[in-house]
């Protein structure tokens, strides 16, 4: 019996998936860069719903730059967010060169629940990846529609052109693999480092 043929498309959650994400240095950095508190920043950012908002493409950039801003008392442009976001985020060089074997062999994207400045933030954490990557990591905020909503998933495929069956998606929390697997996507829960490398050469690839 013939190997199942690779996936067409491979599709990587970035929080805690291809990025470890720490909330508090984020917040920390940003704070400092402000002149703030890191109380004021996580009441601003999170407890109002601001951030929430961003992610799910209620608001846009500028909106939410402005009301970040506002809220601190002090100016927030791209350049902070974006130093703030890479701060607190930390690429596992293990899990960097899974995914550059990966792209060597498929087509690969990343879809997350994040606003649209997260695909500027990627630039610089996932540098190796680009300008592979480039128009290829798609975030809620730009979609207006966050995981496990199969509406994600449907824009994620037509904006790649790939049917669900032959596109697998990657993420760390069961609902959004669960979300994934009722859209038709193949889908698997990846926790950690061996739990990717370990889906990945379930589907077929060298890694």
């Amino acid at each position: 019996m013939s190997a199942a043929p690779l996936p067409a498309l491979v599709l990587f959650d970035f929080d805690d998936v291809l990025a470890r994400y720490a909330h508090e240095v984020r917040v920390a950095h940003l704070a400092r860069s402000c002149g703030v508190s890191d109380r004021l920043v996580a009441e601003v950012l999170f407890d109002s719903g601001l951030e929430s908002e961003y992610d799910g493409g209620g608001i846009d950039t500028a909106t939410y730059l402005a009301r970040l801003g506002e809220g601190l008392g002090s100016p927030v442009d791209e350049a902070q967010w974006i130093a703030a976001r890479v701060a607190g985020s930390r690429v596992d060089p293990a899990v960097l060169a899974l995914v550059q074997a990966v792209a060597g062999q498929a087509p690969i994207g990343v879809l997350t629940n994040n606003g649209m400045l997260l695909a500027e933030a990627a630039r610089t954490l996932l540098a190796p990846l680009f300008p592979g990557l480039e128009g290829r990591v798609l975030c809620s905020g730009a979609l207006c529609v966050r995981k496990p909503d199969a509406g994600i998933f449907r824009q994620a495929l037509a904006h790649f052109g790939v049917a669900a069956g032959d596109t697998l998606f990657l993420d760390d929390k069961p609902a959004n693999v669960a979300g994934a697997r009722a859209a038709g996507l193949r889908a698997e829960c990846v926790p950690d480092q061996a739990a990717l490398a370990g889906a990945l050469r379930g589907h077929g690839f060298a890694v």
